[in-house]
């Protein structure tokens, strides 16, 4: 029977038949958007039920509090949002957990039928630890598959069937929305970070704000299409740090090889710095020291931080409070990334490893005191960035690859 009510409707059949049970009552239900549905979607692991914080910013929605000790309570969860959606005309609620899901509002506004049909599924009894029989491990297949579809969507772009309107992002990052979570999540790691201790008048404030969001005429906005920035920027830099973390992080105490790969290192921050490299800018003499040592690198500095973002600046009139705090957002991380590795580079010109720029040393150089604090700088800032194109197996495992 097709629901009457609030439902959770998988983006992949994978998914949805992960939740059948092989008991002969299998029935499948593939639907099809009659036109784009208004759907709030929530950022990070939201659908993963835990108590540690996945469920904090549907909880400020449904109950008006984070509500941790209800991480269980779905059906709840998933009929108080559809009431409070309703009247804003929303359609459903995208999560997710090992795959992305909607919470379906109505089955009858937005979407038709494809298909209804009776499955063949093996049994699914789901025992611990997996079993060797032929039906049970037809059952551990299913399972798989559904992390595996899942992981299609891990990278850029996820989800394309998901269609995010950047202009309408509400942040609890954002500091003049929410400044009761700077002091609850001070001192944590980024997986610690959560909504609960939240103040009341930051619930106020962040309800208003969404309200806002889900109420304005479309279109609105300046037009950028802060998606594509965005990876633009991740696409230039990713790799290329990553790259140059490998080169430093080497442990040999010869001098030589050291030097070699200090040179390589340099290489590569010139790689990146390429486009900003101004043939106007003066090169110090070697062994230049304190508030001099890289000032000199200033104009380089400058334009690599600004080139992704100056003229966006001039549309800042059109932009939307969310896109003004994506604009922060680019121009925070440009900035970082452009001052750290101009740093570098900077420290090593006058240290005479870069051969475009040739520096004639009046001393021994200390290569290896160099290394050691190049190493400290690249890996603050890939940690600052903590991007998640660097989430993966190193090396990656091969397909026939498991554990034992």
């Amino acid at each position: 029977m097709i629901p009457s009510g609030p439902e959770w409707t998988a983006m992949d059949p994978e998914h949805s038949v992960f939740f059948s049970r092989g008991n002969g009552s299998d029935w499948h239900l593939t639907l099809s958007a009659t036109r784009p549905l208004k759907v709030l979607y929530f950022d990070g692991n939201s659908a993963a039920k835990l108590s540690e914080g996945t469920m904090d910013t549907q909880d400020i929605i449904a109950w008006g509090e984070p509500r941790p000790e209800r991480f269980l309570d779905e059906r709840d969860r998933i009929d108080d949002l559809c009431t409070w959606g309703k009247e804003f005309g929303i359609d459903g609620f995208a999560r997710m957990e090992m795959s992305f899901e909607i919470m379906l509002c109505n089955f009858t506004a937005g979407v038709e039928v494809v298909s209804f049909v009776h499955l063949t599924l093996p049994r699914d009894d789901r025992p611990f630890p997996p079993p060797t029989s032929l039906d049970h491990y037809y059952t551990w297949i299913r399972s798989f598959e559904f992390m595996h579809s899942g992981s299609w969507h891990d990278r850029y772009p996820g989800d394309s069937r998901i269609v995010l309107d950047l202009t309408g992002l509400v942040s609890l990052y954002d500091t003049a929305l929410a400044p009761s979570l700077i002091s609850v999540r001070t001192g944590l790691e980024r997986c610690g970070h959560r909504v609960l201790g939240i103040s009341p008048d930051d619930i106020s404030r962040v309800m208003r704000n969404l309200i806002k969001v889900v109420t304005r005429p479309h279109p609105v906005g300046s037009g950028i299409d802060w998606k594509t920035l965005i990876h633009v920027i991740v696409d230039r830099y990713a790799d290329r740090l990553e790259l140059t973390q490998y080169l430093l992080n080497v442990t040999s105490s010869d001098p030589q090889e050291l030097l070699e790969r200090a040179k390589l290192a340099q290489t590569q921050l010139r790689v990146m710095l390429t486009p900003y490299l101004l043939h106007s800018t003066p090169i110090p003499s070697a062994g230049t020291s304190g508030i001099y040592s890289s000032q000199w690198a200033s104009p380089i500095f400058s334009l690599c931080a600004r080139t992704h973002t100056s003229q966006i600046t001039n549309l800042k009139p059109l932009m939307t409070s969310s896109e003004l705090l994506l604009l922060k957002a680019v121009e925070d991380t440009t900035r970082e990334i452009c001052r750290v590795t101009t740093k570098m580079w900077a420290v090593g010109v006058t240290s005479g490893l870069d051969t475009l720029f040739p520096v004639k040393l009046n001393g021994e150089l200390d290569v290896t005191q160099i290394m050691n604090v190049w190493r400290q700088d690249i890996q603050k800032l890939m940690s600052w960035l903590d991007w998640g194109v660097w989430i993966k197996c190193r090396p990656a495992c091969g397909p026939e690859v498991g554990s034992k």
